[in-house]
C-alpha cells in the first residue's frame, strides 16, 4: 500500500508560480509511475502530467494546456514528485491530485493509477 501526501497549494495571482510536492510512503518509489491530475469545480478530473524513470533517465508527458508552463520532476531518494507551475492562469484553478502506479511507462488516464493523494487546492486569481 502506498500513501501519497500533497502539499504546496494555495492562492496566487495570474502569472504567478507555485510548486506542488507529493511524498510517498514505501521503499520502492523509484518503480512507480507518478502523475498529477486536477479537478476544477463542476468538471471531471483530468490528466496534467506524468513521469517515469530513474537513474538520471526520465520521461514525462503533459496535457497540451500546460506545456511550456508546468514541469514535473522527481527525487527518488526523497520519495517525492514535484509539479512546478509557472505563468499560472485562472483556468488552472482546481484541486490537484498526485497519483501513483507500480509499473513502467507513462500513464495518462485515471483508471491506470492505483493510489491517490487527498488533493491540494490551487486557486489562481485574475
Amino acid at each position: 500500500q502506498v500513501q501519497l501526501v500533497e502539499s504546496g497549494g494555495g492562492l496566487v495571482q495570474a502569472g504567478g508560480s507555485l510548486r506542488l510536492s507529493c511524498t510517498a510512503s514505501g521503499r520502492t518509489f523509484s518503480r512507480y509511475t507518478m502523475g498529477w491530475f486536477r479537478q476544477a469545480p463542476g468538471k471531471e478530473r483530468e490528466f496534467v502530467t506524468s513521469i517515469w524513470g530513474g537513474g538520471g533517465a526520465y520521461w514525462a508527458d503533459y496535457v497540451d494546456s500546460v506545456k511550456g508552463r508546468f514541469a514535473i520532476s522527481r527525487d527518488n531518494a526523497k520519495n517525492t514528485v514535484y509539479l512546478q507551475m509557472n505563468n499560472l492562469k485562472p483556468e488552472d484553478t482546481a484541486v490537484y491530485y498526485c497519483a501513483a502506479r507500480l509499473g513502467d511507462g507513462l500513464r495518462t488516464t485515471i483508471n491506470e493509477y492505483d493510489y491517490w493523494g487527498q488533493g491540494t487546492q490551487v486557486t489562481v486569481s485574475s
